[in-house]
């Protein structure tokens, strides 16, 4: 967990809001929420180059453990119905689906399916059932049974709370939601939120120190 008021004063102080234009707590609380789901989604595309390579022998640098450790925060469970609904309705990324009986459902694709139960020696049954995903929350699952699923939900929307006092906005931690991800991931929500920031207020420079320090943050992650 990132604390957001941290993270929104640290923005405040690199941007110069005095100098350089003010940034709203609109404005922060979409560029934190797009920062977030960035860095959410490079988790995964991260892990799956990670796992082509051999990981390191020492047990806090194996950059794929650490990868799994920083998604298994979001892993959550949800019933499938006898209808194939998936019931999340905060659902990232499908993970294992079981059936009634506790067997897992594996994935097919639609002319896998008709192959299958062309012949009386590969037709699913309840003991090896099999499912086509046909949207984000529904499914196909042969035969058709309720159940569960795992899956990895997607991140809260980030919030800097506050309310205005005198045309000012103020602090309300009443009313905060805080970045979801690992505390490693401040100094990049930073830089990133401020890469935005520059962006949308038309200053290059503020844009142009956002994305060294967030590239410069990738690489030593990387190392």
């Amino acid at each position: 967990m990132v604390s957001i008021d941290t993270v929104y004063q640290k923005v405040l102080a690199f941007a110069n809001k005095e100098q350089r234009g003010y940034i709203t707590p609109q404005e922060f609380n979409l560029f934190a929420d797009q920062a977030q789901m960035e860095i959410f989604e490079q988790y995964f595309y991260d892990l799956n180059q990670h796992q082509r390579i051999h990981g390191s022998s020492e047990e806090y640098s194996d950059m794929s453990h650490n990868l799994n450790e920083k998604i298994a925060f979001f892993e959550s469970v949800a019933a499938v119905t006898q209808g194939g609904s998936i019931t999340a309705t905060d659902l990232y990324r499908l993970g294992t689906v079981v059936n009634a009986i506790g067997v897992e459902v594996e994935e097919v694709q639609q002319n896998e399916l008709l192959y299958l139960t062309k012949s009386p020696l590969t037709i699913p049954t309840a003991n090896r059932p099999v499912y086509v995903r046909i949207g984000p929350l529904s499914l196909n699952m042969t035969p058709a049974a309720p159940g569960n699923c795992t899956y990895v939900r997607k991140p809260l929307k980030p919030s800097w709370g506050y309310v205005v006092v005198n045309g000012k906005a103020l602090y309300n931690p009443s009313t905060v939601v805080n970045f979801e991800l690992h505390p490693a991931e401040e100094s990049e929500l930073v830089y990133k939120i401020l890469k935005f920031a520059g962006i949308s207020m038309k200053k290059d420079d503020i844009a142009r120190a956002g994305q060294v320090q967030e590239q410069l943050q990738v690489q030593q992650e990387k190392q």
